[in-house]
């Protein structure tokens, strides 16, 4: 093995840090709880255009609103 000078281990060293910043950087993104909270409501958005997505948020408005009924007749 080769000896290495003080000035390559130095770089090596900052090569590292670097890109040791720089995936956490990529970490702290992906897990950033705003992120994570858009991409949950594009994904419901997304299912929610689907026909399935349209039946199933029928149907919950259609017992919605039965619920909503049944409360005022008993009143």
């Amino acid at each position: 093995m080769a000896e290495r000078s003080a000035d390559e281990i130095q770089h090596d060293i900052e090569q590292a840090r670097v890109s040791l910043a720089s995936a956490v950087d990529q970490l702290a993104e992906r897990t950033s709880p705003k992120r994570l909270a858009n991409d949950l409501k594009q994904d419901v958005l997304a299912k929610a255009r689907t026909p399935q997505g349209k039946a199933v948020l029928g149907g919950a408005g259609l017992v919605l609103a039965i619920m909503i009924i049944r409360r005022i007749r008993k009143r």
